[in-house]
């Protein structure tokens, strides 16, 4: 099969921004290694599923293996894979904890080590990962410490490795998203949701598909952290 084509890794791709990010790539022609805990197989011979959670070790090497043995290279990593749960501080447990880490911290470890390790091979690639905005800006409203501690990681990884590997052709950024509108969401709290940001709505998957796509095609942009959030990290503002 021709290697010509790109490639892209979506983590979490099953449902919400990641099948989003995984629509996007395709309709570039990319082709596409999708992975999440419950993904179903494809029809599209042009997408290749990976079942398996993203902080097992061998959940990356089952997908960077299936992207050289079907398409011989990747050209991009996304790390969609995340969870969130806003509780008091106090109100975390240590399983809480335990699966942050886990989801948001060594998942991205496992799939960029992986990655990076393939695309220095390559001279090129880039890594974008999805964060929060709540980093920047916390809400006394939303509660999310453990939001802050574990993207924030990600968001400092992201500049720190895009210096580490400026001169390789390998890029590195994130996009910081405000609330967006997912099943994550019930549809009764949209308003209220939408009343967090200073625009007055909600985000869109759109909203960070474009932001993925333009990072993707942003040759002289490594370690941005795009904030996709609707002035969130602006500062605040009267409801």
């Amino acid at each position: 099969m021709s290697a010509e084509r790109k490639v892209a890794v979506v983590t979490g791709a099953s449902q919400g921004i990641g099948a989003g990010i995984v629509r996007a790539f395709r309709d570039r022609n990319y082709r596409v290694v999708a992975t999440s805990r419950a993904i179903k197989p494809a029809t599209d011979a042009d997408i290749v599923t990976v079942a398996g959670d993203v902080g097992a070790a061998e959940t990356a090497e089952n997908v960077f293996k299936a992207a050289l043995e079907r398409f011989g290279r990747v050209d991009t990593l996304v790390n969609n894979a995340g969870i969130f749960m806003a509780k008091p501080f106090t109100a975390y447990t240590q399983e809480d904890y335990a699966s942050y880490i886990s989801t948001n911290v060594t998942g991205f470890f496992n799939m960029t080590r992986r990655a990076l390790d393939l695309m220095s091979k390559q001279g090129h690639g880039h890594i974008v990962t999805i964060t929060t905005s709540l980093v920047d800006q916390p809400m006394s409203s939303v509660p999310a410490a453990l939001a802050s501690l574990t993207k924030g990681a990600l968001n400092a990884a992201t500049r720190a490795l895009a210096i580490e590997y400026a001169k390789t052709g390998i890029r590195v950024n994130a996009v910081s998203p405000g609330i967006i509108k997912t099943p994550m969401h019930p549809a009764e709290a949209h308003a209220a949701l939408a009343a967090l940001h200073p625009v007055g709505r909600m985000g869109e998957i759109s909203d960070i598909v474009d932001a993925v796509l333009y990072l993707d095609d942003a040759g002289f942009v490594t370690g941005e952290v795009l904030h996709v959030d609707g002035g969130q990290a602006a500062g605040h503002h009267m409801p």
